[in-house]
């Protein structure tokens, strides 16, 4: 615990449990004073107290729906305004395990609104005032379904992708202004994020489960060693980087003014 150093405030969504509260609670511990967003507002005061009786750090909280229009704005306005945040947690999420062809289209856009559209918003919302600073990190969540779309429901691994996409974007744009952001993939980890997507826990292999406090300890780890993409259980970050490698080597071939050999497309 370090109570003499003062790193600003992080902003942590979906704070009230799980990987968020591990966050909150690492955060604080390393000098960062916290606003902790999420629906609860009876969670969210009981880890408040937690953490300040523990660490000493003035914890705000902010009850807030997410997918609701009102409550998102209440989150922009204090992104946009409060100039001691130094670091924003994008982890509010949601999950979904069953087929497409067997899951409720109305759940399918809510987890796009809350996958998708939330951290849009909120990463415009503070990016800017970041930059004006030159200075700030974003810390979005993903998933290691970004990467295996298979694995899971398609339109989750879609919006984990989304979450990749963009912040490889925001990376490119932002890092010669002094703005840090990582995206965090987690496998399989132990919050109740599976019973509310309808899966137990118990029935997926224990070898493939990381405990919270373990995954979030490996992505701060990561932050610190200046990744741009952490998988807190890939062994070996050179297999990453080659993937990447491979990905951008693609690029001058994506778009060219004539189809591929392979097409047999007769040119006038």
């Amino acid at each position: 615990m370090n109570t003499h150093v003062h790193r600003g405030t992080a902003l942590i969504t979906g704070a009230s449990s799980g990987i968020g509260a591990v966050y909150a609670d690492r955060l604080a511990r390393s000098g960062f004073d916290l606003i902790l967003v999420a629906r609860r507002e009876d969670r969210l005061r009981a880890l408040a107290t937690q953490l300040t009786d523990r660490t000493g750090r003035s914890v705000e909280i902010l009850a807030a729906d997410l997918t609701d229009a009102q409550g998102i704005a209440r989150v922009e306005r204090v992104l946009k305004t409060d100039a001691s945040i130094t670091m924003f947690v994008n982890n509010a999420g949601i999950a979904a395990t069953a087929p497409l062809l067997g899951s409720d289209i109305d759940q399918m856009d809510r987890m796009i609104a809350l996958n998708v559209n939330v951290p849009t918003r909120l990463a415009y919302a503070v990016a800017p005032a970041f930059v004006a600073r030159g200075t700030g990190t974003i810390v979005n969540i993903a998933s290691i379904v970004a990467l295996a779309p298979e694995l899971l429901n398609g339109v989750y691994g879609g919006s984990k992708a989304y979450v990749l996409a963009f912040s490889q974007s925001l990376q490119h744009e932002l890092a010669d202004k002094g703005v840090r952001v990582q995206a965090v993939l987690p496998g399989a980890t132990a919050t109740d994020l599976w019973e509310n997507a309808g899966t137990s826990l118990s029935t997926l292999p224990q070898e493939i489960v990381m405990s919270a406090d373990d995954m979030v300890d490996a992505a701060l780890a990561g932050l610190e060693q200046g990744e741009l993409v952490t998988i807190p259980s890939l062994p070996d970050i050179s297999d990453w980087n080659a993937f990447e490698r491979a990905r951008k080597a693609l690029g001058p071939s994506l778009s060219r003014s004539v189809p591929a050999l392979r097409y047999a497309i007769a040119q006038d």
